[in-house]
């Protein structure tokens, strides 16, 4: 396989397709760098080199049992791309991998970046606060860590039909969709989702998007059952100088499944901008 070795010693997987400009990808909650594939493909048969890598803890990457924090994921970012020697990158990051690739930017700046897409990300927090109300209460990712304890086959099967929004009348997502996600799930290590889910939803990414200062795409689904439109995608784009916005009538947290080759346009007409 083709693994890079994090500073702590932790091994991570990357898949390096294609030649041209560079996209890197971060993946989503619990899954791994073949989420992408879709967006990948595309952008290969398109002129670009496309770069994902398993997060720690996920895929094929080594179940560490430290560094499941957003700090962690931004350094193996880091990692990847200093080692893989990329530069004029973007950065491609979707729910979970866009608060890693906010991170990755607010510790490590834009020196190797081009430009940043944030897809369904978690940023700038999840979370419900003083200072955040719009966000979700507490009792909403207690309630993830403990169905992930309880049954986590289970829980996956169920998870994956907020997250296409299979459970809305009228849609139309295939069992091999859903299957997917249970298998790319399964593939993530019990400690590793379990920690993460505090890594997404109580991290805030406020100040790591005011160092945006490349130019950015935020996409979003209007029916995101998952990260909420209204409580993540505009308020990041207020933070962002210059941040474009795209939204997504009726679309759910996996749109780039649901609605791939409208999101691969939108994201090739950005790229290529």
């Amino acid at each position: 396989m083709s693994t890079i070795t994090a500073k702590d010693g932790t091994e991570i997987y990357y898949k390096d397709w294609g030649t041209g400009p560079v996209v890197t990808f971060s993946h989503g909650w619990p899954l791994s760098a073949d989420a992408w594939d879709g967006q990948m493909l595309f952008l290969v048969q398109n002129g670009f080199r496309v770069v994902a890598h398993d997060r720690r803890g996920h895929g094929r990457s080594s179940q560490a049992s430290n560094g499941n924090d957003m700090d962690g994921y931004a350094d193996d970012l880091a990692a990847v791309i200093e080692t893989l020697d990329l530069h004029d990158a973007a950065l491609v990051g979707r729910s979970t991998g866009g608060g890693e690739v906010a991170r990755y930017i607010g510790r490590h700046g834009t020196g190797r970046v081009a430009k940043a897409v944030l897809i369904s990300a978690v940023p700038p927090l999840m979370l419900q606060t003083a200072e955040n109300p719009e966000g979700l209460p507490i009792s909403v990712f207690d309630e993830l860590r403990a169905g992930l304890v309880k049954d986590r086959s289970q829980f996956y099967k169920d998870l994956a039909l907020m997250f296409y929004g299979a459970n809305r009348k009228g849609a139309q997502v295939s069992q091999g969709v859903l299957d997917q996600f249970w298998l790319w799930s399964m593939q993530s290590g019990l400690k590793n989702a379990y920690e993460s889910i505090k890594a997404f939803s109580e991290t805030d990414f406020t100040e790591d998007l005011k160092k945006f200062d490349v130019p950015t795409l935020v996409m979003h689904g209007e029916d995101d059952q998952i990260v909420p439109v209204k409580d993540a995608a505009p308020k990041s784009a207020q933070l962002i100088a210059g941040a474009q916005e795209i939204y997504y009538p009726g679309a759910p947290h996996g749109m780039t499944a649901t609605l791939q080759d409208q999101v691969n346009g939108d994201l090739l007409a950005f790229l290529r901008s």
